[in-house]
């Protein structure tokens, strides 16, 4: 645990000094070429134990907890930015490759470990379980700023979101087996289906009701409607992992209703909830690399095994997973093996291997420590190419926007009034036209345009033109309407 001669402004330093360092490390982490993820492990590990000793940590109990609590705050942020429409074109292979993919992926992996470790079969498809899926984290922070091919962007977050409680699934299931030997394998298909299936449903549920519930309430700030998007998160995982469904999805799937339904504060709750992402990246990664002791990572044994078992898994597992799991599918040889090659681990995996730890089965700390050594050597050989592949594939895309200009409002719950953000596209009707020829929805007025980073004060003569940044103060009565002039199509 924590060193017990701390004081308390000494907690705060720390807590200080470790968002700083985050800060710091996703700052340079694209410039380096190096994953952010991986730099968090490492200011972990350094001020661990076996580094500058400013930290001694060890407690399996809490590392699991902190990573769950962070896996939710990820997969709920991750949802909120993901399109549907982007989605719902690679539905079936995403979710192929979230539920047969992590199957196929678990059976090759679990069968090399049976080759390389004196374990048993059963101990061996649990560690080829921990490690079959991909890491929402890890995926979500790599593709956020790269300008990847839609498509494949899409289908890697789609996959990565809800490959988790597969991944779940099957490691509880093999530790329950390994505990229990008497227990039949087949009792786990109805409880698979369970999980699955109520958490698909409620996920749907809650991400209605905090749609609903977002719209209808008026809050005092609009600080306040972030916080209670987050509620609903947490709500909605533990609601689900009381009836023993799938939290993970619950989370994953409330987070795609809500963030592509019309919400009020919309882009104050994406935002601060983006901010809770990174903090939620920056805990846990420096978290797990506390509890890692270099010391007992980088031995002989653990680099050869972590090696030999990366190269499967990189070469050969997940490969064999993406060509079986989008056989029939409308894939082309590149795009297969882009899939293939940024199935990125992370986070997950290492959560995952504290489960055997906290259930005190033999030859835990060994998994642990070699999937640790894996997760290291996906992230930094996988991640820091994913960019330069998608290039030499050609299956990169246009280069994501990231406007930098924001607008701060007064809380206007009480008015019934909310600024819109719209960015017009080449296809846009408005386009072309002077703000006097377009009949916009009463009480819709056009605040401000930025153009090319530079803001223009807008009157009737002003012309729109392509990838201008329109803020529209408008009642919330007009939404709709003004919607509809917003997003209509050039004929």
């Amino acid at each position: 645990m924590f060193l017990e001669t701390f004081s308390t402004e000494a907690f705060i330093f720390l807590g200080a000094f470790i968002l700083i360092s985050g800060v710091l490390v996703a700052k340079f982490s694209n410039r380096l070429g190096v994953p952010a993820l991986v730099l968090f492990i490492l200011v972990g590990m350094v001020i661990g134990s076996d580094g500058l000793g400013i930290v001694y940590f060890d407690s399996p109990q809490v590392a699991q907890t902190i990573g769950i609590f962070a896996l939710i705050i990820i997969l709920f942020e991750g949802g909120l930015q993901t399109k549907w429409e982007t989605v719902r074109s690679v539905a079936v292979p995403s979710a192929s490759l979230a539920t047969l993919g992590v199957l196929f992926t678990s059976a090759i992996i679990g069968s090399a470990a049976y080759l390389i470790f004196d374990v048993t079969f059963l101990e061996a498809l649990l560690f080829g379980a921990i490690v079959g899926s991909t890491d929402a984290a890890a995926v979500f922070a790599t593709l956020k700023e790269r300008n990847i091919k839609a498509r494949m962007g899409a289908t890697l977050e789609a996959e990565s979101g809800a490959n988790d409680p597969m991944a779940v699934f099957l490691t509880l299931s093999f530790i329950e087996l390994i505990r229990y030997p008497d227990m039949s394998i087949w009792a786990l298909i109805p409880s698979f289906f369970w999980q699955m299936g109520i958490g698909l449903g409620v996920g749907l549920l809650l991400g209605k009701v905090a749609s609903w519930s977002i719209n209808r309430i008026k809050l005092e700030s609009s600080g306040l409607y972030p916080l209670f998007a987050v509620a609903f998160a947490l709500l909605t995982f533990s609601l689900a992992s009381y009836i023993e469904a799938s939290g993970f999805l619950a989370v994953y799937v409330a987070a795609l209703v809500v963030g592509n339904s019309e919400l009020t504060y919309r882009y104050a709750i994406f935002q601060v909830n983006e901010g809770f992402a990174w903090m939620a990246q920056i805990l846990m990664f420096i978290i797990l690399g506390l509890f890692v002791f270099p010391g007992q990572l980088f031995t002989a044994t653990v680099m050869l095994n972590g090696f030999l078992l990366s190269f499967i898994l990189i070469i050969i597992a997940r490969p064999a997973a993406v060509f079986l799991s989008t056989l029939g599918m409308s894939y082309t040889l590149k795009e297969k093996l882009f899939l293939s090659w940024a199935g990125l681990r992370g986070a997950v995996p290492i959560v995952l291997a504290t489960f055997p730890i906290v259930a005190g089965l033999e030859n835990a700390q060994l998994f642990f420590n070699v999937v640790f050594f894996i997760v290291l050597t996906s992230t930094l050989i996988q991640g820091s190419s994913i960019t330069y592949l998608a290039e030499k594939l050609k299956l990169t895309g246009p280069v994501k926007d990231n406007p930098h200009h924001s607008i701060e409002l007064i809380s206007m719950g009480k008015a019934n009034a909310e600024m819109i953000q719209f960015k017009t596209t080449k296809q846009s009707a408005i386009v072309g036209k002077k703000l006097h020829e377009i009949s916009f929805p009463q009480k819709a007025n056009i605040s401000a345009i930025v153009r090319d980073e530079t803001l223009i004060t807008p009157y009737g003569e002003t012309e729109i033109k392509e990838e201008d940044f329109l803020y529209i103060l408008v009642s919330s009565k007009y939404k709709e309407p003004l919607k509809k002039v917003l997003e209509e199509k050039k004929k």
